[in-house]
């Protein structure tokens, strides 16, 4: 199973599919994510803070759980290797002009392919379309 952080956001929160997201997720044997979805974690954790969605209380218990998970192997982090970043980069050069890819994304599709995925977990809109461009499975969790 491999997920993009939109879908790794879930598993932390109590927003729509988060509980279909989390059942998913743990009857998984194993969840393997670009080394990306760490720094884009934090990032949406923040953001919730930072926009009122959750309170600090909220923001500290979701961190403390991922490092917990973090720690313990739950989930399998896939570095970025060199060639990847490359591959992102040149994407762009051959990628229709119809598809709207964002380079963060890019990252987590090129790397599920670097490293043999052929489906991703995401429930980002942009990132669904812009996967079936590239010949990924994406698949939402409801």
């Amino acid at each position: 199973m491999f997920c993009d952080t939109s879908t790794i956001a879930k598993y932390y929160s109590t927003e729509a599919h988060a509980a279909a997201v989390r059942s998913a997720i743990d009857a998984a044997p194993t969840v393997f994510c670009s080394e990306l979805a760490r720094l884009e974690l934090h990032s949406v954790f923040h953001r919730r803070l930072r926009e009122g969605t959750w309170t600090t209380a909220d923001f500290q218990a979701a961190v403390r759980q991922f490092q917990h998970h973090d720690v313990i192997g739950f989930w399998t982090w896939l570095p970025l290797e060199r060639a990847i970043l490359e591959q992102a980069s040149n994407l762009f050069l051959t990628l229709p002009p119809s598809v709207y890819l964002r380079a963060a994304d890019s990252l987590h599709l090129v790397a599920a392919l670097h490293y043999r995925y052929t489906e991703i977990h995401t429930h980002d809109k942009h990132q669904i379309a812009a996967a079936t461009a590239l010949g990924l499975k994406p698949i939402t969790i409801t």
